[in-house]
């Protein structure tokens, strides 16, 4: 699996007009009117982090720089696999057919969408697999929320769902997720779909110079 050194990334207000287009005080007016989160410094200068300007932009259906999505993806730890499911005995078995394919992986569990939500805000595995069917939460509302909120850096979502009609898959694929699973889980597949994504990072990685 690719490696990943988290980082963290901060603008200043000129940094973020250069990046959206704008003038720099068209940027400080963002920040002063209280619509941009930011800083600021000892010398009194704004600074903007990474995920917040994200943020800003996608809540206002603006245009997400290139650089930025790029940085989303840095800011993954593509060695961390999140299993999401309720049936333990599930979970427990795909986290330990997981570490067995992948040696270098570090496979961490949740079992309600509360603790999902911790972990994938603590740990930013690089590819999670969600079980839609949750007790008390809406899978797809989840996924798509994995996927457009930037304090979780874009990972690659499998959905998998003890529901498998095409109805259901073209619903998932809808609120982002990147592949899709019907149970009983075809385990060799799942991890030839893992292996491709790590592919493309592997890929994407080679041709920033990573």
């Amino acid at each position: 699996m690719p490696k990943s050194a988290r980082k963290v990334r901060i603008f200043s207000a000129l940094e973020v007009a250069n990046l959206c287009g704008v003038v720099n005080q068209t940027a400080i007016n963002w920040i002063r009117n209280g619509y941009l989160k930011a800083f600021t410094t000892p010398g009194g200068q704004y600074r903007v982090y990474a995920e917040d300007l994200t943020g800003f932009l996608e809540q206002r259906g603006m245009r997400i720089p290139a650089e930025l999505v790029e940085g989303l993806r840095e800011d993954l730890d593509w060695n961390v696999a999140i299993v999401i499911d309720d049936d333990a005995e599930l979970n427990n078995i795909v986290r330990r057919y997981l570490e067995k394919r992948f040696p270098t992986m570090s496979v961490i569990q949740a079992f309600d969408g509360f603790e999902a939500g911790r972990l994938l805000s603590e740990k930013h595995p690089g590819f999670v697999l969600l079980d839609v069917d949750l007790p008390g939460v809406d899978g797809r509302s989840l996924c798509k929320r994995i996927k457009e909120d930037p304090a979780f850096g874009k990972p690659f979502v499998i959905s998998m769902t003890g529901l498998d009609d095409p109805a259901e898959r073209e619903r998932m694929l809808a609120a982002g997720a990147d592949a899709f699973f019907g149970k009983p889980l075809d385990f060799d597949l799942l991890v030839s779909t893992l292996s491709e994504f790590a592919a493309k990072v592997h890929a994407d990685d080679a041709r920033h110079g990573a």
